[in-house]
């Protein structure tokens, strides 16, 4: 089993968090949402937030944003890292990343979709992490942070122990645009959820969590950049979502598919699917098209699954990722997937 330093202390009030934008200085671009989640930052959670030179600058580039990280790492005060926001350039970040700092002076980092590639190099160091969890779109929410999202938030910052995952009733399809000052007075639009969708739920398994953002993963596997050997990953829970660009269902199912060429699927003995963002500003689907959109990615995935990895378990449409709400989920730690109790656990 591929080896993970014990995990780091849970932060009390008081703490210092770093904020870190290691893909794209977007706080420079639309400084509302950043400003509110810095405030529920202190406000809320009781944390100071300790940032850096690239976190509000757009165009820095990948040595200047390594060297972020790596003060932020470093630093003893600092009892957790987390990112602005996504972007689309982290994986160029990557090679200026001091590992042997990062193993020295391990600590919780929270980040996802771009976010990715940091959470890979992290569990390859055998750092546990957190997947989820962006200041800008969890924090910085309109109106108000979701209630589910904030109790993950909670019990992977303050807690520590085993917590039961639970469905929400509705999710949000609509939130209005960053530049419109209207999108923070009012609640983004919801429909109803759906349940969770089991599939092989015949076993319990429990293991670490690997994974990501589907389309971050592609990227990696294309450049040869820290994706170990398929057998590293035996025995641990698969973590998949798409992001708001919106992959059809052939994209996923091409992925999916080389990602089974290369013998990785059919490690993974269960795998959660994030539930598919199915509403973007270029993509401006309607209730039944985004209900179809999310049908169609569902069946790529169950193809892949029958096609390489016909004994995994799976649960597809659990809401994380580019989720609202948004459950924050370890990374590298433990996750228990029991199909007998359609019942998801967290190890926090």
């Amino acid at each position: 089993m591929h080896p993970f330093l014990p995990p780091s202390p849970k932060l009390s009030p008081g703490d210092a968090v770093a904020v870190v934008s290691p893909s794209a200085g977007l706080p420079a671009l639309f400084p509302t949402p950043y400003e509110l989640g810095l405030r529920r930052l202190r406000e809320d959670f009781g944390l100071v937030p300790v940032e850096y030179p690239t976190t509000r600058r757009t165009g820095a580039t990948p040595r200047e944003r390594a060297a972020d990280l790596h003060a932020a790492f470093a630093d003893p005060r600092i009892k957790a890292v987390l990112a602005s926001i996504g972007g689309d350039d982290q994986i160029r970040v990557l090679p200026h990343l001091d590992k042997d700092l990062l193993r020295a002076n391990p600590k919780p980092f929270f980040g996802y979709s771009d976010n990715t590639n940091l959470l890979v190099l992290l569990w390859n160091l055998g750092i546990p992490a957190y997947h989820g969890g962006a200041l800008m779109t969890q924090f910085g929410r309109p109106v108000t942070m979701h209630p589910q999202t904030v109790d993950t938030l909670r019990a992977a910052l303050f807690d520590a122990g085993p917590r039961v995952l639970t469905a929400p009733e509705r999710v949000d399809s609509v939130v209005g645009g960053w530049d419109d000052a209207a999108t923070f007075t009012r609640e983004p639009e919801h429909e109803p959820a759906g349940p969770w969708v089991w599939h092989h739920a015949t076993r319990r398994v429990e293991g670490r969590s690997w994974g990501g953002n589907l389309e971050i993963l592609s990227w990696l596997l294309m450049a040869d950049r820290e994706i170990l050997p398929p057998e590293a990953y035996e025995g641990c829970v698969l973590l998949l979502e798409t992001s708001e660009d919106m992959p059809s269902a052939s994209e996923v199912r091409y992925v999916l598919r080389s990602m089974g060429e290369r013998g990785l699927l059919r490690r993974f003995p269960a795998l959660l699917m994030g539930r598919a963002k199915a509403w973007h500003f270029g993509r401006r689907l309607d209730a039944g098209e985004r209900a179809a959109f999310r049908a169609e990615q569902r069946e790529a995935v169950l193809w892949a699954l029958a096609e390489y990895a016909p004994d995994t378990m799976a649960v597809l449409d659990v809401d994380f990722g580019h989720t609202d709400p948004q459950l924050v989920l370890p990374y590298g730690g433990v996750l228990t997937v029991d199909g007998p109790a359609r019942e998801i656990t967290a190890h926090y």
